[in-house]
Order: structure tokens, then sequence, then C-alpha cells
């Protein structure tokens, strides 16, 4: 049974705006190139012009041989995921051309691969053709003549093959050239879930430098801490982005969160997700007082994220695995709007620790004061970007 590669891309400039896809397919046993087209699809959405991609390569490779095994590589996050069934589909553009994919080759006979941008080169060179033509006119060029083989798939629309060109080669060279120059040219996946992560104003504790987490004593803010949440809200206010608040159902979070809201006139939803990590024993305690009366609970504690404070605390690794499920269900939830979480030191560093995909043991060496505001970023394909950590100037006088 013969082996296929496709690799697929899209874009669109704009999104949505002009836009193209470029795919290519490779066999798989020796890397030769069969196939590679391109088409310019008018105005569409990037994510539907990289499943047009896809569909497309699928196509190609259906031609060459109906009865093959393909491997689809993508760098588009949400293509793979939502073909490979860990992600539901659910806007109304893509359903009918995911569908359309899947009955392409019989099921089972092809896999998924995410790949990063720099190692699908090929066909974003061809998707940036496309949409640099403009044009209704669409290209496929059979480079082999292995991939001179009649079409199995009678009906499906093509173009004229055959050998590249001198015109079309030297085209490619320059085309390659403009791909492989320096400089940022992502996909524009449209309007992230852009969380603005604020941190309490200080509590009595705050000054003290006492752990206070979610098993303590649940202080309110102090005075000081009042006036950080009055000023986080005007510079909220001014800046004039934020669509939905969100706080930890603890007390010095709701207070700040609801200072917030009423500049805003925005109602404050409690996600308990938010709420801070449960330091047991330690709660209300310095450090150094921690490190005397429980010298080798605590060392355990900064060398192993299982670890849990004295007492059966929370460990980093159950607060992470909470964390990550409070972010899973909240970009769903709030996909291409921003988000104001009020909430906490733990929960604030484990948000951008796994947006960095950084270890554990970062979360020791993030500085995060109180009443601070840190951003990130969550695109339709997965990946994050961290925009902001531990501004503090809108506490200045």
């Amino acid at each position: 049974m013969r082996e296929f590669i496709v690799e697929a891309d899209g874009g669109s400039r704009g999104n949505p705006g002009p836009a193209g896809y470029g795919c290519v397919v490779l066999d798989a046993a020796t890397g030769q190139t069969l196939v590679e087209t391109y088409e310019y699809l008018g105005v569409v959405t990037n994510n539907v012009a990289e499943y047009r991609g896809l569909l497309a390569g699928l196509r190609a490779a259906h031609d060459l041989d109906p009865s093959a095994r393909v491997h689809v590589r993508m760098d588009s996050k949400l293509v793979v995921e939502q073909m490979s069934g860990r992600w539901k589909i659910k806007h109304p553009d893509m359903k009918p051309l995911a569908l359309e994919a899947g009955r392409v080759f019989p099921p089972g006979r092809v896999t998924y691969e995410w790949i990063p941008r720099e190692r699908n080169k090929h066909a974003d060179r061809l998707a940036n053709e496309a949409m640099d033509t403009e044009s209704s006119a669409s290209s496929v060029r059979k480079l082999s003549a292995a991939a001179e083989k009649p079409s199995a798939a009678a009906g499906k629309p093509s173009a004229a093959a055959g050998k590249l060109s001198a015109a079309d080669a030297e085209a490619d060279v320059r085309a390659a050239k403009a791909v492989a120059s320096p400089g940022w040219a992502p996909a524009d996946m449209g309007a992230p879930a852009t969380f603005v992560l604020l941190r309490h104003g200080e509590t009595p504790l705050t000054p003290q430098k006492r752990f206070s987490g979610s098993g303590g004593t649940d202080p309110s803010l102090s005075e000081v801490g009042r006036e950080q949440a009055e000023r986080a809200a005007a510079a909220l206010a001014g800046r004039g982005t934020i669509q939905h608040i969100l706080a930890s159902p603890l007390a010095r979070t709701r207070q700040t969160a609801a200072a917030v809201a009423d500049r805003l006139g925005i109602e404050v939803t409690v996600e308990d997700g938010l709420i801070e990590t449960d330091f047991g024993a330690w709660e209300g305690l310095t450090f150094g007082e921690v490190r005397e009366r429980y010298p080798e609970d605590l060392t355990t504690w900064l060398s192993d994220p299982e670890a849990e404070p004295t007492g059966g605390g929370e460990s980093f690794a159950a607060t992470a695995t909470r964390i990550a499920a409070t972010r899973d269900k909240l970009v769903a939830a709030y996909a291409g709007r921003t988000v104001l979480l009020v909430t906490h030191v733990t929960p604030i560093k484990t948000f951008v620790r796994l947006a960095l995909g950084a270890p554990p043991e970062s979360l020791f060496r993030m500085e995060l004061s109180a009443a601070s505001m840190s951003v990130v970023a969550y695109y339709a394909d997965g990946n994050a970007s961290v925009r902001l950590l531990n501004d503090t100037s809108h506490l200045r006088p």
C-alpha cells in the first residue's frame, strides 16, 4: 500500500480577507514531491483557508491512489486537533469542510500531526503565492512521473499538469527567498481570548509576607489594599477593553473585583477555579516561621511540585491541574473577548507558567506584587502569548 504525506497551509490577510491555500503531496518512502497545488479563495477566514488546504491535499492524494494511506502535517493546531477528534468543531463554516475532508479517505487511513510553521514552508509559500495572485485561478503541478497516474476520482476539478516551466521554477525560487526572509509571518488566528490577570490588593498579611491561601482566615483588604483596588479600577476603566469580570470566591479578590465592577458597570462572576492554593498548617505564618517549625516539609515542597504543605494543603501540581482546567473552560466560554480575572499569586503565576511551557520551579522566579496586572492571550490554534507580567504602573501617584 502506498503512503503519502500531505502538507497543507492556508492564510487570510485580514481574517476575513483575501485568502488562499497551498498543499503538497509527498511520497512517504522517498520524500519526493509528487504534487503541489494552490488556489486563491477570495475573502474568507484563516481557519476556512486552512481547511480548504487540507481538503485539496487529501483530494490530490486520492487522485494519485485512492487506496493509499495518508499522513497529514499542518501548522494549524485547530485543524489537527479537530480532525483528530480531540477538539469539537463548533463553527458553522468549518463543519461542512471537516466532514467533507473526513470522507475523502476511509476512516483510519488518515493520520494527523501538528508541526511548527518553520517546518511547513513549502505549503506556506504556495498559500502566499495564491494570495498574491488574487485571481480565481488555481494551480495543480504534478512534479513526478509517479504522479501521472490517471485520476481515480472522477468528476473532481483539476488544472493543467506537467513539468514546471522555467518561468514557474524561477517564480518558485523568488517565492522561497521571500518566505525565508527574516521577520514574523504568523497566521491571523482572529481575536484571542485575552485574560487580564489582576492580583488582589493588600491585606494585613501581605506586607508581613505571610502565607495566605484558601485555608486561612480569608482576610479582607486593608486600607492600602482598597486604595490599590481603586487605582487598578481607574486604570482599567481608562483602557476600556474589559468585557467580563470573574473573581476568586475569597473576600480580598471579590472586594478588588467589586471596585473595578463599580467603575465599569459590569457584574462580577465568582469562579471557584481561581481560588488561591491551600497552604495547610502554614497559613498565616512567615516563610521563616515555616522553616523553623517544618524544615523538612518546606525543603521537600520547594523541590517537588507534587509535595503538599504540612497538614494536607494543595500541591503546586494539583494547583496546575485545577488552573489548566479552569483556563480551558474560560477560553472556550470567552473566545475572542477580554476578561478580567481577579485572583491570587499562585494562580496567576501558574497561568503564566503554563502559557510559557516553563517548569514548575519557575513559580519561584516570578515577582508578583499586590494589585499588579499580567496579561495572557489564547489563540484558536491552542497557542498562548504572555503579553504583560507584574505591571504596577497604575499604582503610582
